[in-house]
């Protein structure tokens, strides 16, 4: 049976998220919460305590009561920075709905959902100037815009020395203003992998609880880098609430090109990414490997280490310490969610010293179903259900595979003015349909099969899951990305084949002089057929010039791909 060991004790509630903000800065005073460069490129690193962090809430909270903005739909449109943290917690703090939306949308695109999403109020990145102005044309009626950063015009920085000012002058409108935390606290538009998103409404309560069970199981350690996107729910509800949860410094990365120098010079002790990432720094590992002539050798010491590990002996840390500094040299765990992960790759850093706890969460729950804990971890699943929910598998087929389902005070209140929508994601026991395809042991450890919209259903009535083979090419040399789908043939459903698709690495394919792609990854599909049951057998290989469709979390759009094969 699975362990229940506790690593963060959190013998706290709260009943809403200022009440939260309010014990922080008590609780972990003198701690550094966040620290950032102003600039990229700046030489100095600013840090702000949690007892600042909470002083600065309550002022820029008290700010915007008094520009009426206290119980009203507030957009924020821009890239994770300590200003939109601030308004993170501000919005909560002050009964409002935080709106957090995608900076990398068309112009036009925000404008209909800050349209559809009845915005009283819009706070913006100071660089996004030209978006700034199309959305004010498109909805003259939304007030002044309020930039997160910037010297000029009305910024978020001003709005918090405002605030002392009146703060000091006895203003105690932030104390006093009433917060529903079962309310709509949270309206995130999903970002539409399979089509247009829609919105999901969360609750202060949802989120709180959702993390106050996760993050007692995990090692987490006393600093990680804030990598992730702000406006989905696993990069601000994980990666800002659920870090301050446990008094862990956040910092607060300048953007991809930094990542690498960040990770050596800031040494996290954790991470919490989705599996790009690691595919990533994975590729780069092997080829730096690769280059030094070293393959052989490392592989050997994998193999020994592996199995010295086997008697208690574990000398990953020593052995491969050099491979370890890529990250800083104190990274031991990895929190990934998101998308499936390799078992390859979750394998290869296992192997040199860092766990990776696999999970599973969607939006409309807040976002944490489930996770493996730091003391058990079960290769190939996502771990058990958290503890305030209760799972189903709905339907399983004679594998004990079924459409997930969940019900608990983590998922979401419906979809914003879609009724219809909200009504067809419940089931007549009131649980969420996931739309995720899944079994569950007889440990209560769950598995993730596959996407419910993405199952090929073939003519002969049997079912492939595509991120069952996906994870059989991932990892394969030359391989970037890969998707599996049901290749549509004009002649009929009897000429459907299954096809996979690969975008491949080319910096990888230069390096080792490869010109034929088609001729490189053809002795792995023809591999993978001589193995794979008749139905599964891959028909068609297609090789890719452009990147596949990505949305910010570099998720692959797959309604956006051209499936058709003749």
């Amino acid at each position: 049976m699975r362990t229940k060991e506790i690593l963060h004790k959190m013998d706290v509630s709260y009943s809403d998220m200022r009440a939260f903000v309010e014990d922080i800065g008590d609780r972990y005073c003198g701690k550094v919460a966040y620290s950032f460069r102003r600039n990229p490129r700046d030489a100095e690193v600013a840090r702000v305590n949690f007892e600042d962090l909470r002083e600065d809430v309550r002022a820029l909270s008290t700010m915007l009561i008094a520009r009426g903005c206290a119980g009203k739909h507030i957009a924020l449109i821009g890239r994770l920075s300590y200003s939109w943290i601030l308004m993170y917690y501000a919005t909560f703090c002050i009964g409002s709905v935080l709106i957090p939306l995608d900076r990398d949308w068309t112009a036009e695109e925000l404008a209909e959902t800050v349209k559809r999403a009845d915005t009283d109020f819009c706070f913006i990145d100071a660089d996004m100037g030209a978006k700034a102005k199309a959305l004010a044309e498109a909805i003259p009626e939304l007030p002044e815009f309020v930039y997160l950063d910037g010297a000029e015009g009305v910024t978020v920085p001003r709005l918090v020395r405002d605030g002392n000012v009146r703060l000091s002058s006895g203003d105690r409108s932030y104390y006093e203003t009433e917060i529903d935390p079962m309310k709509l606290s949270l309206l995130v538009f999903t970002s539409g992998t399979t089509g247009k998103g829609k919105g999901v409404m969360l609750s202060q309560n949802a989120i709180i609880v959702d993390l106050l069970d996760v993050v007692q199981y995990m090692d987490f350690s006393e600093k990680t880098l804030g990598l992730l996107p702000p406006h989905h729910t696993y990069g601000s509800s994980v990666n800002i609430f659920g870090h301050a949860l446990i008094g862990s410094e956040v910092y607060i990365s300048g953007g991809l090109r930094y990542i690498l120098n960040e990770l050596k010079e800031q040494k996290p002790g954790h991470l919490v990414l989705v599996p790009l990432y690691l595919e990533t720094f994975y590729r780069k590992i092997l080829a730096g490997i690769k280059d030094q002539g070293k393959e052989k050798l490392f592989m050997r010491m994998m193999k020994i280490s592996n199995g010295m590990r086997k008697v208690g002996v574990d000398l990953r840390r020593k052995l491969f310490a050099s491979v370890l500094k890529t990250f800083g040299g104190n990274l031991r765990m990895v929190v990934s969610g998101g998308a499936p992960i390799s078992p390859e790759i979750q394998f290869f850093f296992e192997s040199i010293g860092v766990q990776i706890l696999n999970g599973y969460g969607i939006t409309e729950c807040a976002p944490l179903i489930a996770a493996n804990h730091s003391l058990n971890v079960v290769p190939g699943s996502v771990g058990s259900p958290i503890e305030v929910d209760t799972v189903k598998i709905d339907e399983p087929n004679e594998d004990g595979e079924g459409e997930i389902c969940v019900k608990g005070p983590n998922v979401m209140l419906g979809y914003f003015k879609d009724e219809e929508a909200t009504a067809a994601a419940f089931d007549e026991e009131g649980f969420f349909r996931t739309g995720d395809y899944g079994r569950i042991d007889e440990d209560g450890i769950l598995y993730i099969t596959g996407r419910k919209k993405n199952l090929i259903i073939l003519s002969n009535g049997k079912n492939v899951y595509p991120e069952e083979i996906e994870a059989e090419f991932a990892s394969v040399p030359g391989v970037q990305d890969v998707v599996v789908y049901e290749g549509q043939s004009k002649r009929g459903l009897m000429y459907n084949t299954i096809v996979l698709e690969i975008y491949p690495d080319k910096d990888y394919m230069e390096k080792n002089g490869i010109t034929d792609f088609d001729a490189h990854f053809d002795p792995f599909v023809q591999n993978y057929n001589r193995r794979a049951v008749p139905y599964k057998k891959i028909g068609l290989l297609r090789v890719r010039t452009e990147e596949f469709p990505k949305n910010t979390l570099r998720k692959i759009m797959r309604f956006k791909m051209d499936m058709t094969i003749d």
